[in-house]
């Protein structure tokens, strides 16, 4: 049977699930789009600057919701909500399977699988667009899990507009397939390397979704 999974302490606001790590830009953002809907009534004047405030305040919750999921059975699941950008066999025999997130998909991501994080580098780069073949070479988190399967490795990959990605989970945590791991603001990739032996069970151009989609085939 599915099953759920408890979240992380994150933010909220009325209600709204939001992703931890969410306040920084949101909360900014949200008082001055309050600002200038109180002041719209005094003056005219004001309404330029509370239309785009309040567009950009919708914008925000929009893109850091985080809504709770039923997590999937199988070895394999999906990390990250977008479309599989490639599938592409490796020469130690694993293979990786790119998913390209835009502003519009949820990013918060999960664990592919149940296990313990091993490893969690960041390693600096550029922010080249994250459907680029050069976006590997991009602003990045390399993830190491030991699963019953053996080693499993995840990238977070930043877009053009992706800053800052944002660890949830420190090395040497256990984590539970399905919970959120981390934050990739603004557009991004997630790259998961399915070991050897283990075939993909999605297609390039598919829609994905995090905790839901299965990525290893039966």
């Amino acid at each position: 049977m599915p099953h759920s999974h408890s979240s992380a302490p994150r933010d909220s606001l009325a209600g709204v699930r939001l992703a931890r790590g969410a306040s920084p830009w949101l909360l900014p953002t949200l008082a001055t789009a309050a600002v200038g809907l109180v002041r719209a009534r005094r003056s005219g004047r004001w309404a330029a600057v509370a239309v785009p405030a309040t567009a950009l305040a919708a914008g925000m919750l929009w893109f850091f919701r985080d809504p709770e999921r039923e997590i999937a059975e199988g070895r394999v699941i999906c990390p990250a909500d977008g479309v599989v950008q490639s599938i592409m066999p490796w020469k130690d025999g694993r293979t990786r399977v790119a998913i390209f997130m835009s502003p519009l998909n949820v990013h918060v991501n999960r664990a592919p699988l149940s296990g313990t994080v091993t490893s969690v580098e960041h390693i600096p780069g550029g922010y080249v667009p994250a459907f680029n073949k050069e976006s590997e070479n991009n602003e990045r988190v390399v993830w190491h899990f030991d699963t019953e399967i053996g080693d499993v490795e995840m990238i977070q990959i930043a877009g053009a507009v992706a800053r800052r990605i944002v660890p949830y989970v420190p090395r040497g945590c256990k984590v539970e397939q399905g919970d959120r791991i981390g934050l990739i603001r603004f557009g991004s990739r997630v790259d998961v390397y399915l070991p050897e032996g283990i075939e993909p069970a999605v297609e390039v151009g598919q829609t994905t979704t995090a905790g839901v989609t299965r990525l290893d085939r039966a």
